[in-house]
């Protein structure tokens, strides 16, 4: 199932860039980004309701607000640079840098989560690199 989850991720994801690239013509990318970003927390608290999932807040340790909001903090300045870099480029150059963050997250899992880097993940990470450096050169 949480291939599922991913794949429909994956395409809502690249709605979204489309979506963006159209909607930002003559828009400041913060403002752009503010008005997402409202929206967004508008349809996540109608999710939290509607699956009742709003009695769970208290239950939140100290420890998880802390990396929650470090986690907004780096999904907004994240935002704010996509936007932006939208604005000024093309999408199809701009998306796969965009996607290098597969390769981040996969080194930075290995350093800091102590996860498994396998020689798997070592030559998709060198194909996920090359696969970009070919689109955007």
């Amino acid at each position: 199932m949480w291939f599922v989850f991913a794949l429909l991720s994956a395409v809502f994801a690249a709605l979204t860039s489309i979506f963006a690239k159209v909607g930002i013509s003559g828009v400041s990318s913060n403002l752009a980004t503010a008005i997402r970003t409202v929206v967004v927390v508008i349809f996540a608290w109608v999710m939290v309701f509607v699956t009742k999932d709003q009695g769970g807040i208290s239950e939140i340790s100290k420890r998880s607000w802390i990396f929650l909001i470090l986690s907004g903090l780096a999904t907004g300045v994240s935002w704010l640079c996509y936007y932006r870099a939208l604005q000024v480029g093309e999408v199809s150059k701009v998306v796969p840098i965009d996607k290098l963050s597969v390769v981040f997250t996969l080194i930075m899992s290995f350093i800091f989560l102590n996860e498994k880097f396998t020689p798997k993940s070592l030559i998709g990470c060198i194909l996920l690199t090359a696969g970009t450096l070919v689109m955007v050169l």
